[in-house]
């Protein structure tokens, strides 16, 4: 079964070879690494492994953990199919949609592109006395929860922001769930695509700026007449 390690390192030359030394020794393989962020003297990584069967998720903390520096910041099971290049080809096959597929395709894909567990798009919509909020759910992936009737102070998006899991807007039901979420304008005023997923890790500032540059290179992809 493959697993999602995210890793806290010391940022020192020889630290993720002693890392796939550990994971080695104790028969785990390594399958990926994305390096997420760097300062202060130490890096983010994710790392997708293959855990033997039989064997307890509890042992890739263990053998992480036993490289001196090291600190695992979460662990999860890894899902879906793995491709090194998922921003590219997130913008290769929005540049061949047409423009009213390009929310749906965005919502689908960008849970694969981050490592989450869904995404919604919301897009700008005139307010009613039955439906006072000024935004509409355009798509959203099947494990996304319900953002209609939900109030978003944050809406309309004026620019990317992280979500954690504390903000007092969010339902007691959200919060339950250790929800996460970072948002990032898309597609023109009063737009905005949402990510998140449930019992963290909290989306760190790296992954918020991967997604605000992806949605707006996403705007323009769209806004241009199909490939």
């Amino acid at each position: 079964m493959s697993y999602l390690l995210r890793l806290v390192v010391p940022d020192k030359p020889g630290i993720l070879g002693a890392v796939a030394t550990a994971l080695g020794t104790a028969g785990i393989d390594i399958v990926s690494l994305d390096v997420l962020e760097r300062g202060n003297g130490v890096a983010v990584d994710d790392v997708v492994v293959e855990l033997p069967p039989g064997r307890l998720p509890d042992s890739l903390i263990t053998a992480a953990q036993a490289v001196p520096g090291v600190s695992v910041e979460s662990l999860r099971p890894f899902a879906g199919p793995l491709d090194t290049h998922r921003e590219l080809d997130l913008l290769d096959k929005l540049a061949r949609a047409a423009e009213s597929a390009s929310a749906e395709l965005l919502a689908t894909e960008l849970p694969r592109v981050f490592h989450g567990g869904w995404a919604v798009v919301l897009s700008a919509t005139e307010p009613s006395p039955a439906d006072p909020a000024p935004w509409g759910v355009a798509a959203s992936s099947e494990a996304a929860p319900t953002f209609q009737g939900v109030p978003l102070p944050w809406m309309p998006l004026a620019r990317p922001r992280l979500l954690p899991s504390e903000d007092e807007w969010l339902p007691e039901r959200w919060r339950e769930m250790a929800i996460e979420m970072m948002a990032a304008p898309y597609g023109g005023p009063g737009c905005a695509v949402v990510l998140g997923r449930s019992g963290g890790p909290a989306f760190r500032r790296s992954e918020l700026l991967r997604l605000a540059h992806l949605t707006g290179i996403a705007t323009t992809v769209c806004a241009l007449p199909p490939a």
